[in-house]
């Protein structure tokens, strides 16, 4: 905790320097040694979660097949795709006729993707969108409340969103809901995650301080911490199925997930797992 908070307190940017100098020694090693497999970033400049990269991307993808109804024909947008996690393991799953759309707030994933994806896989793209968020891009203006999505209407089968919801305000995710609602074709899956907490899990939280806690509430959500309000965002259970509403989506499955202490073995995902289709 008093290492989150450490972390918190640096600025976006400061925050992937120390990143860099804390795995530098292991980078280092990896690249004079030929360990790291040229398809996967260096440690360094991995800045979407902790634990494995590469088994984390397999992983999603699977929850994406088995869940979101993706096919090696289908067109993807993957919102807040970093720095390659589930676009790595797609372009063995993806074929000629499958399509791979991804955007991202940080420039320096869109840019290695560019440079390690797309340069071998034509149909993955990626674009860098500059919207202002306090844990990943202080030097936008744009809100994500007002950004749309670069996309036609009804273009996409899956859309999907990991750890992003979890660091977005209440209205940028309902606005972000609705854009997802646009380009999804009728039918399609969106698979995305949250921090999603009841009153059951406000009691699980109060006595396992060693979970992740929301110790800041408003009406709708919570946050994990007041100063950095994009750190982590937690939903109000409810306010789940209003905003899925509103946008015209259907809630298909939510699977809790074993940040708030379930059972790791009927868990999907560490945060909450949310099927929504069109």
């Amino acid at each position: 905790m008093i290492a989150r908070k450490l972390y918190y307190s640096l600025s976006p940017k400061m925050r992937r320097v120390a990143r860099r100098l804390v795995y530098l020694p292991v980078d280092v090693i990896d690249l004079v040694t030929g360990k790291r497999n040229p398809m996967i970033p260096p440690k360094g400049m991995i800045f979407t979660g902790s634990g494995d990269f590469e088994e984390s991307g397999k992983a999603l993808m699977r929850l994406c097949i088995d869940h979101a109804n993706l096919k090696p024909d289908s067109a993807l947008l993957d919102v807040g795709c970093g720095i390659g996690r589930l676009a790595i393991p797609l372009t063995q799953h993806l074929d000629k006729n499958g399509k791979y759309e991804g955007f991202d707030v940080v420039a320096d994933g869109i840019n290695w993707c560019k440079e390690k994806v797309s340069s071998k896989y034509p149909n993955f793209n990626f674009t860098y969108t500059p919207l202002r968020n306090d844990l990943y891009n202080l030097t936008a203006q744009q809100q994500a409340e007002h950004f749309v999505f670069p996309y036609a209407n009804n273009y996409f089968d899956v859309v999907v969103l990991t750890s992003v919801f979890t660091h977005m305000q209440p209205a940028e995710v309902q606005h972000y809901l609705k854009e997802i609602k646009r380009v999804l074709k009728p039918g399609g899956h969106c698979l995305a995650t949250f921090f999603i907490l009841d009153e059951k899990t406000k009691e699980t939280l109060k006595h396992n301080p060693d979970l992740m806690q929301f110790k800041y509430e408003y009406d709708h959500y919570f946050l994990h911490d007041n100063n950095v309000k994009d750190a982590n965002i937690g939903f109000k259970d409810f306010s789940i199925n209003n905003m899925a509403q509103q946008a015209g989506l259907n809630i298909k499955l939510i699977n809790n997930g074993w940040w708030k202490g379930h059972d790791k073995s009927k868990s999907l995902n560490y945060q909450d797992l949310v099927i929504f289709t069109a």
